[in-house]
């Protein structure tokens, strides 16, 4: 009697057990990016900071800030970036940061820090930026 030929039961039922508990875990529900937790409590300051940008070891670019709070900011505008890889910040006076590109659109990206700014950095900033 060949193995293959017999079907059992009980190995059946497992396997499409299986193949509905799967495709439960993997359903998910729509989000909206708008209402996500950081955009939802982040106070926005606009500002018109230039910096310095870079990904991996490509070279440094200068980039201006144009909206900043204390979870991430948005470039104005930053074209070739690659969304899968972090992105590395330096704003005058901060030490480097690292963010992580949320989206992009017609070449403004959007981006989350990978630490939020401390509240009286994120203070000094916009009370910065509003002086000028």
């Amino acid at each position: 009697m060949n193995v293959e030929s017999v079907a059992n039961p009980i190995v059946i039922v497992r396997v499409q057990k299986w193949t509905l508990v799967r495709e439960q875990l993997l359903k998910h529900e729509p989000f909206n990016l708008r209402q996500t937790k950081a955009t939802a409590r982040s106070k926005r300051v606009g500002v018109a900071l230039i910096c310095d940008v870079r990904q991996g070891t490509r070279p440094w670019k200068k980039a201006r800030l144009d909206d900043l709070s204390r979870e991430g900011f948005r470039i104005a505008h930053l074209p070739e970036v690659r969304g899968e890889l972090p992105l590395r910040v330096r704003i005058p006076g901060l030490h480097m940061l690292s963010a992580r590109i949320c989206w992009q659109r017609g070449g403004a990206v959007g981006c989350e820090f990978s630490e939020p700014l401390h509240v009286a950095v994120f203070e000094h900033i916009a009370r910065a930026a509003q002086e000028v």
